[in-house]
């Protein structure tokens, strides 16, 4: 039986996420305050206006205003900002003066219990997981209308998330975090060589290129 082969998809890139307000002006301070970038504010008359903010490194925006979506203030949940260090992602939230909770990780996957819903559980334990492994330590916080966002710290991505060809940083400090993974990797490859290794750019680049990948990692 014949088969056809289907061609690339056009690529789709999510790049807004619409939330509800009630007060344009405060959640314009709100996210002022957190260092987001403001891409657009555009009104026309007293019956439609629209803002813009981009967090850094991110290629998704979100958008807000006034006569811009149904959905009540509030509503948007579950809102994942991706960050590589998930205590130095809070303690800026908190030098910002946002209400920010603690660093938590999931009851070993359960699925139930008394906590609001997220990606890998319900039961939140607090601290960060304690075999530090990728995508599993949380913080939340909310804006003033209740949207709720969630910190979670990766570090190396699933295989297949990322495409294999290119190896992309959202962020100097994303790239700079990368780094300092590589360099005490590194350090503990050197240590079971017994020597230098002068060929450490490379090890660097390997090392990187297959972290991000979520390829086994250079020994």
């Amino acid at each position: 039986m014949a088969t056809t082969k289907l061609k690339t998809a056009v690529d789709m890139k999510l790049e807004i996420v619409v939330l509800g307000v009630s007060d344009v002006d405060r959640a314009k301070a709100f996210y002022e305050n957190l260092g987001w970038r403001l891409d657009a504010d555009f009104a026309h008359g007293d019956d439609w206006r629209v803002l813009q903010f981009t967090p850094p490194g991110s290629g998704c925006s979100v958008i807000f205003g006034k006569n811009v979506t149904a959905a009540a203030p509030g509503s948007a949940q579950g809102l994942y900002l991706i960050v590589s260090d998930i205590d130095a992602a809070r303690d800026e939230l908190l030098h910002r003066g946002v209400e920010v909770s603690e660093v938590f990780h999931d009851a070993t996957d359960v699925y139930d219990g008394p906590d609001e819903p997220y990606l890998f559980g319900r039961r939140r334990v607090s601290g960060p997981d304690t075999d530090h492994r990728s995508y599993r330590s949380y913080a939340s916080f909310r804006d003033p209308d209740g949207n709720g966002w969630l910190l979670q710290e990766v570090t190396t991505r699933l295989p297949g998330r990322i495409d294999s060809t290119t190896t992309n940083f959202a962020s100097a400090s994303d790239l700079a975090s990368a780094l300092w993974r590589a360099a005490a990797a590194h350090g503990q490859h050197e240590a079971r060589i017994g020597q230098a290794d002068n060929n450490w750019p490379d090890w660097y680049a390997e090392y990187l290129v297959r972290e991000q990948n979520g390829k086994e990692l250079p020994r």
